[in-house]
């Protein structure tokens, strides 16, 4: 339970530094990415969004695994079977927010004209 949600408090953390960094932090991260182009490492907001997709799925995997314990009478208390659940949701809901801004992001860039 803990871990669980230490791992949402990091995706809330990790989101909240985003959106604190400035026009320069971004310029010269655009600019250390074009340097990089080249070479075959993978991005650090590449990894952000690969590992929240990740603790996102083994919310689901966590909560699955807990409803069909209770449904199949292992000992698992209803109350951990709700949490569990609302976790999973939680934590889906916030990666669909955040996928629902990258997209917005995106075809707010692409409706630009230079």
């Amino acid at each position: 339970m803990n871990a669980a949600m230490s791992s949402l408090s990091g995706i809330t953390s990790t989101l909240t530094n985003l959106q604190g960094t400035g026009a320069a932090s971004a310029s010269s991260f655009i600019g250390n990415q074009a340097k990089t182009l080249g070479e075959t490492q993978a991005s650090p907001f590449a990894d952000l969004f690969t590992d929240a997709v990740a603790q996102v799925g083994q919310l689901q995997d966590q909560a699955h695994t807990t409803v069909s314990g209770l449904l199949n009478g292992s000992g698992v208390d209803v109350h951990q079977a709700m949490i569990a659940t609302q976790k999973a949701d939680m934590a889906f809901e916030l990666a669909l927010s955040v996928r629902n801004k990258a997209v917005a992001a995106y075809q707010t860039v692409v409706g630009m004209q230079f």
